[in-house]
């Protein structure tokens, strides 16, 4: 069920997963694609090095410039590929953290089982229990930091599902991407999962399951032929739930963070 890895030796997820996540603040320099929104999400507040720099050394000063004037660290998100060995090599050198490592995970929309994820709402936008939902689990910060994910959200076309427990309060909520990019070959099939969370009181009792398969479904509704995820690599039990749907590592990536500078003190 895998999809064949060249998709992600030519850099077409890395298209994907930026299309899906889309920074607020998006500009190329060098090559290089900035990204910021604020603090909110490493991916979205990383460099993307999807060219290679003409100077390397030259690309990451700019870089670091670029940074520092929204007063943000410098973070790159790097994949798992020889494209970027110089550039980690120049990392190492600079004593650049590795932080994060995630797992990519493909499967296509072939064989799907039937039947699966009865009872899960479905909607094209994110209602607000489903916000709240959401950032119960995984946000970080107030009322500022969610409008600015609301509106990372709402950057990309995508499917919404949530299922409620018995008492029809909120359990599990998930969300597929479908980032048909203008120019970009090859998105329109793809369909990505992000933000599958289950509230801490619903938890190993299958609604994240079900979340899974109500939004395969609907995504091989919508014309969806391949699907990603990603998940980090230190959580087993979200892994093992993926891969039960038939998925399989197709890739790697991390943050690579600069050390932190310190300040001079007053003496």
């Amino acid at each position: 069920m895998a999809v064949e890895s060249a998709a992600v030796a030519s850099g077409l997820l890395e298209e994907l997963m930026d299309l899906a996540w889309p920074a607020p603040e998006h500009e190329e320099l060098n090559g290089w694609v900035m990204r910021s929104a604020g603090g909110v999400t490493q991916r979205a507040n990383s460099v993307w090095p999807r060219g290679v720099a003409d100077d390397p050394a030259a690309a990451l000063n700019a870089a670091a410039m670029w940074y520092r004037l929204r007063r943000q660290p410098l973070i790159f998100q790097l994949f798992d590929d020889p494209r970027y060995a110089e550039l980690n090599a120049l990392l190492d050198a600079r004593r650049f953290t590795r932080q994060s490592e995630t797992l990519l995970m493909t499967r296509s929309a072939a064989e799907l089982p039937a039947g699966q994820g009865g009872g899960v709402e479905i909607t094209g936008s994110p209602s607000e229990e489903w916000l709240r939902l959401w950032w119960s689990v995984d946000g970080r910060g107030g009322a500022a930091e969610l409008e600015i994910a609301r509106r990372i959200l709402s950057g990309c076309p995508s499917l919404y599902a949530m299922v409620r427990d018995d008492d029809d309060a909120p359990a599990a909520v998930g969300r597929l991407a479908l980032p048909a990019g203008i120019g970009v070959k090859g998105t329109a099939r793809w369909g990505g999962l992000y933000c599958m969370a289950t509230s801490a009181e619903h938890r190993r009792r299958g609604f994240a399951r079900r979340v899974l398969a109500a939004l395969l479904t609907a995504g091989a509704g919508e014309g969806v032929q391949d699907f990603w995820l990603m998940v980090t690599a230190g959580n087993l039990g979200a892994q093992a739930l993926y891969a039960g749907a038939g998925f399989e590592e197709q890739g790697r990536y991390l943050y690579r963070q600069a050390p932190l500078q310190r300040a001079l003190s007053g003496c």
